[in-house]
């Protein structure tokens, strides 16, 4: 199994240009709440079983990600449960949040990194906290 490091390192491979990493860092939170958000418009045990798997993957890279991604999965169920109406809110903000990453990854002239491993659509919310992680001075990694 890979570090956090290594999928991280990789990840920031076709994440170099500051375009694509401003539309990063704006896209990618979107599209996990509005992920979450479809998910929980379907049932939200579909969006807790999904956080669930996801947060498991976390731990395995790194306990403090995963204590990161939980608090900030709980902030959006918080969110959700608020919204009088989740699915199409969230249809549209995924739907525009990906042509934004699309955009960012035109301007780089690299794929998306998914388009490698899926897995690296858990990875694009952790490359975003980590680098948090990192500004503040903080350990992202055990």
């Amino acid at each position: 199994m890979k570090t956090l490091d290594q999928w991280l390192d990789e990840y920031g491979e076709s994440h170099q240009d500051p375009v694509n990493k401003a539309f990063h860092w704006v896209c990618v939170p979107l599209i996990t709440f509005s992920l979450l958000g479809v998910l929980w418009a379907l049932h939200p045990a579909v969006a807790l079983a999904f956080m669930g798997f996801a947060l498991v993957f976390y731990a395995r890279l790194s306990w403090r990600v995963a204590a990161v991604m939980g608090l900030l999965s709980v902030v959006a169920v918080l969110i959700l449960q608020q919204m009088s109406s989740v699915f199409w809110p969230s249809v549209v903000i995924f739907v525009l949040a990906w042509i934004g990453q699309f955009i960012g990854h035109h301007v780089e002239g690299k794929k998306p990194s998914f388009f490698k491993d899926m897995q690296f659509l858990l990875i694009g919310p952790v490359w975003v906290v980590a680098f948090l992680f990192r500004r503040a001075g903080w350990r992202y990694a055990d």
